[in-house]
């Protein structure tokens, strides 16, 4: 007879405010298994997930642990009976070193006792070493990346000898370095009987990873299978509810006249050195920048957003030399640039929608520092229409939103300036697949519009789909332009680069 699941979920319900999240939701994790839980953003996810640690109580169903039925679930029980959760955000306090952050979730926290400064250290040394985590047990939180600082609460979990580790988005944030990393700890945690609940919006990570596959869907468990038994198409067909023909819509624009026009551009205050950038963008076109981690793409944003100065050659706006010195010099000229991190420079968490959305254009509408209120919520309601924004009104919190509409805000923000060239970083990171092939349709609609779009992605077969030219940067230098139906090993070479630099045809 074989073990009863590590974990095992019948019938979950799971309501606020009369909105039903969990609409009776199975599902089990098996000692020593990856078992991947997709879903477009909404459909249930993030719910299950505080059900299962504790932090919220179900309506109804059951949650057995080794088989057993376990009620009133709070964060320390959960802890206790193995469940450790890697969200996205690591929850560490900032101004502890590491070592004090892991001794915080690993010793014992009542009763007087003396410090043991020393087995502290070595006990936090032993555990980064465990995953691989080149970091000093003696170093402030505050002082490491976020990359390092999720790789810390891997150390926590694994020190606490979880069984069932839920891992929330864990690669939004990683260079590709240390995405391997975090895969060899992954199969390091398998290889030791832990069960592991992988989410993710990437589908390849799916496939590289995990045994089985559970979708959600409106708050529902549409199905559960076997990652061998399935392919790209079918999951996505299975997470939207609808067949997906294509992922990334035709091009319905001719390129026009050249909008922007970068003649070896060149800034050397750049984390890394732009050098000796050339290349044009016409009216209608989306030019695509493809790169690895560290390529200069994002550096190349900043300075054609007026964050960092270029310091040689030149920028022409319609045939005219421009000198970008700040972002409003950049929008005064009619570039606009949707950040790459969401969360810290897209949009303000806490301020509705309106605000976000007019932000950029204060100065426009409230003239002479009169609240035009009125102006503003039209202004909203029109986007909100115009871009499919899901959201209780322009009133509504943007951090109320999921990470695929907040994108659309932040878009919004941008867009009400009416830019001539749309600077896009990133545009899909951390959105569900829905939203993400609404986004590739605003895209070409903006483009259709004779707007010249600027798109940069980590993403691939994003860049190849969406792209009518693609140019491509290594070490911050531009090392290829290729048409738009260049093949992704092409695009790897000059991204390497070993590519011929030289316009397409």
């Amino acid at each position: 007879m074989s073990p009863p699941p590590l974990l095992e979920l019948r019938g979950l319900l799971k309501s606020y405010g009369g909105v039903r999240a969990l609409r009776g939701v199975d599902f089990d994790l098996r000692a020593g298994e990856v078992h991947a839980l997709l879903g477009e953003n909404g459909a249930g996810k993030s719910t299950l997930i505080k059900v299962v640690t504790g932090a919220h109580q179900p309506d109804g169903g059951t949650v057995s642990i080794d088989g057993q039925p376990v009620t009133g679930l709070t964060p320390a029980s959960a802890r206790k009976l193995g469940v450790a959760c890697i969200y996205q955000q690591p929850a560490l306090f900032p101004d502890l070193t590491v070592a004090e952050n892991i001794a915080l979730r690993l010793e014992p926290t009542s009763g007087f006792r003396r410090v043991a400064w020393a087995a502290r250290r070595t006990r936090a040394q032993q555990l980064l070493d465990r995953i691989g985590a080149e970091i000093s047990p003696e170093a402030e939180i505050r002082t490491l990346a976020m990359p390092q600082q999720q790789l810390v609460e891997i150390a926590c979990a694994v020190g606490a000898g979880a069984r069932i580790v839920i891992m929330d988005e864990p690669t939004a944030s990683l260079t590709q370095k240390e995405q391997h990393l975090l895969f060899a700890v992954v199969h390091d945690l398998r290889a030791h009987g832990v069960g592991v609940i992988y989410i993710s919006h990437r589908l390849e990570e799916i496939f590289g990873l995990a045994d089985r596959v559970t979708v959600l869907r409106d708050g529902q468990s549409i199905s559960t299978q076997a990652v061998a038994a399935i392919d790209e198409a079918r999951l996505i067909q299975l997470m939207v509810g609808r067949e997906v023909t294509q992922i990334y819509p035709p091009s319905e624009s001719a390129p026009g006249e050249v909008v922007l026009s970068l003649s070896h551009l060149g800034a050397s205050a750049t984390p890394t050195r732009v050098r000796d950038i050339t290349f044009d963008v016409r009216a209608g076109e989306v030019f695509g920048l493809a790169g690895l981690v560290g390529a200069g793409r994002t550096d190349l944003a900043r300075v054609l957003f007026g964050l960092v100065p270029a310091d040689s050659g030149e920028i022409r706006l319609q045939g005219q030399p421009v000198h970008l010195k700040s972002p409003q010099d950049a929008v005064a000229h009619g570039i606009a640039c949707v950040p790459e991190d969401r969360r810290r420079h897209g949009v303000v968490l806490e301020m509705p929608v309106a605000h976000n959305m007019s932000m950029a254009i204060h100065s426009r509408l409230f003239p002479g520092s009169w609240l035009r209120l009125g102006a503003e919520r039209r202004l909203a309601l029109d986007f909100i229409r115009d871009l499919s924004v899901k959201c209780h009104g322009p009133e509504a919190p943007a951090g109320s939103l999921s990470g695929g509409n907040q994108q659309k805000v932040s878009l919004a923000r941008w867009l009400a300036t009416k830019p001539k060239v749309l600077i896009l970083d990133e545009p899909t990171q951390g959105v569900d697949v829905g939203a993400k092939s609404e986004i590739h349709r605003i895209v070409r609609r903006l483009a259709k519009a004779g707007l010249a779009v600027v798109l940069i992605s980590s993403d691939l077969p994003e860049v190849l789909g969406m792209s009518d030219r693609i140019g491509v940067m290594c070490s911050g230098a531009l090392t290829a332009i290729l048409p738009g139906d260049a093949d992704a090993a092409t695009v790897m070479a000059a991204a390497l680069g070993k590519g011929s630099k030289g316009k397409a045809a």
